[in-house]
This record gives structure tokens, sequence and C-alpha cells, in this order.
């Protein structure tokens, strides 16, 4: 008898590793698994209009929450955190400023990723509330390009982060993404990582919707140990802390 496929929708974050993760929990159980990543409101949306999903990893609590409250899921449980960083191109102007004076020159162009569509672009958006709430000369969220993560948005090449694709690119100057890429980033010669103070961060929960009873034991891979390792390995913060 064929073992039935799992299918997974994921934040696109969440593909450096989930990639390895799935691959390593089918050679374990003989399950097969098909991911399909994209921003989580838009997945959320594919799932509601009937798409099959079995597992759906959000990069926030919301959109697993609003599965759960419709009854298209039957449990939610968060698996890993993430942080944000600024991203900026490397030059003679922005080598030795800090995050705060690179957001408040207004000839960099800053880019974000699209509220409401991806969690990223609603925890930057937050961030920037907070930025520009002590700060409001900076005009951040009206100076902020939507520019990935969207229902019309550029799409990313394969292989490619965002982040430093869309500098290289000459498509913006600053870019407030997630921090778990920075590991990814740290030994580029182009492009500055720059963490962001505590005071503004927000706190990025990501969290799992089981929509079926075959999705249970990948869901109890993914927040056991080696799923764990799995995330913490792709610079997540995971469920114990680290």
């Amino acid at each position: 008898m064929m073992t039935t496929i799992l299918h997974v929708l994921a934040a696109g974050s969440l593909k450096r590793a989930f990639i390895p993760l799935c691959q390593h929990f089918s050679q374990q159980t003989g399950i097969p698994v098909s991911v399909d990543f994209g921003p989580a409101g838009l997945l959320r949306e594919r799932i509601e209009a009937g798409e099959r999903c079995d597992l759906f990893a959000s990069a926030n609590t919301q959109h697993p929450q609003t599965l759960l409250a419709n009854g298209r899921a039957q449990a939610a449980a968060t698996f890993a955190f993430n942080r944000l960083n600024l991203t900026a191109r490397k030059t003679a102007q922005t080598e030795n400023a800090d995050w705060l004076s690179l957001l408040a020159n207004p000839a960099l162009r800053l880019g974000t990723s699209t509220p409401g569509c991806d969690p990223s672009g609603d925890y930057t958006f937050d961030l920037l509330a907070r930025v520009e709430a002590e700060y409001p000369d900076m005009a951040l969220t009206a100076r902020a390009n939507r520019l990935v993560g969207g229902r019309d948005s550029l799409i990313v090449p394969a292989g490619e982060i965002a982040s430093a694709w869309l500098i290289r690119q000459n498509l913006t100057d600053l870019f407030i993404g997630y921090a778990h890429y920075a590991q990814a980033l740290e030994h580029t010669d182009d492009l500055r990582i720059l963490a962001l103070p505590e005071a503004y961060q927000t706190r990025c929960e990501y969290q799992l919707a089981r929509l079926s009873d075959a999705a249970q034991p990948l869901e109890q891979f993914i927040v056991g140990s080696v799923g764990q390792a799995f995330l913490r390995e792709a610079g997540f913060l995971t469920l114990n802390g680290k």
C-alpha cells in the first residue's frame, strides 16, 4: 500500500530549516512530505479556498489561530521564534553608520516585506512604528517600500535571500527582515548586518496548524529535539530558549 504524501504549506523564511528537516523525517519514517513555501498570509488564504494541506507552518500566530477558530485546523502549537535585523549595502557612506543613522538617512531607500500578506511585513511595520513614535521626523512607514511578500511582488530567485538579492539588484539600499538569515550573510563583503535594539524588537512567534490526523508524526518531530536542532542550525530561536 502506498504511503500517503503529507502536504505542508510553510512560510518562506522556513525554507533553509524545513527542506533538510522534512527530508530527515521522511528518511526516518518512510512518510513522504511535499512542502510548498510562500508568504504565510497568502498560504492561509489558499487553505481557506480549499487547497489540501495537512500541516501549515506560519511565521506568526494569527494565521494558525484563524484556521483553528474557523474549524479548519485541529490544533495549533508554537515551534520557533525569530527576530528582526537590518541589512545595508556596504559603502563609504554606510560603513560606519549605526542602525538609527541608516534608517534616518532619507537618501537611503528602505525595503520591507508586505504587511497583511507576509508576517515579516507585519513585524517590520510594528517595529517601524515603535521607532517612529520616538523619532517622528524619520517618517519610516511612509518611506518603506513593500518589495516582496505581496500578491504581485517581485519573486526572489530560488536559493537567494531577499535582503541580499534586493540590495544587489539595486532595488533598495536597506532591508528589514528576519535575523536568522544573518549567519548566511555574515561573511559577505558587500553587505552590513546590524542588530536592532531590544526596545524596538518584535517577538516573531512561529506556529504550526495541524489540519489532519496524518500530520501528527511530523508535528511531533518538528517540536521534538531533532526538529528543533534543524531549526537552531538554520538560525531560529527554539522552544528551549536557545
